[in-house]
């Protein structure tokens, strides 16, 4: 059984950073991708960043150039790195782990959470103006 927990959330300033955590037991990160993704109250969830297994990554447009998503395979844990933080990150943060698909572009890791396995419970991120 894939058990993934999220860690590393809190509330900060805008500009500050946060590093979120993802530790994942039960399988290992090969041929799998893993993802971030955010949902904030009355909006629609949506991908931060995803890995694969080559270490890939791909970013969402709003995220891109402050934050970088990285994996320690040897402890089998997922990382965001957040910087530059505003506002409108402010979200809850979940960490997923699923299979590459086909798409157009190629081979890639899915940008819908619905299309991944398993799923963290998620780590609160909160960013004051």
């Amino acid at each position: 059984q894939v058990h993934l927990v999220e860690s590393g959330g809190g509330s900060v300033q805008a500009g500050g950073s946060l590093r979120l955590s993802c530790a994942a037991s039960g399988y290992t990160y090969s041929g799998y991708c893993m993802g971030w993704f955010r949902q904030a109250p009355d909006k629609a969830r949506e991908g931060v960043a995803a890995i694969d297994s080559d270490g890939s990554t791909t970013y969402a447009d709003s995220v891109k150039g402050r934050f970088t998503v990285y994996q320690d395979n040897a402890k089998n844990i997922l990382f965001l790195q957040m910087n530059s933080l505003k506002p409108e990150d402010t979200a809850m943060y979940y960490c997923a782990t699923g299979d590459p698909i086909a798409t157009m572009a190629g081979i890639l890791c899915p940008d819908n959470m619905d299309e991944y396995n398993f799923r963290g419970q998620g780590t609160q991120v909160t960013v004051s103006s």
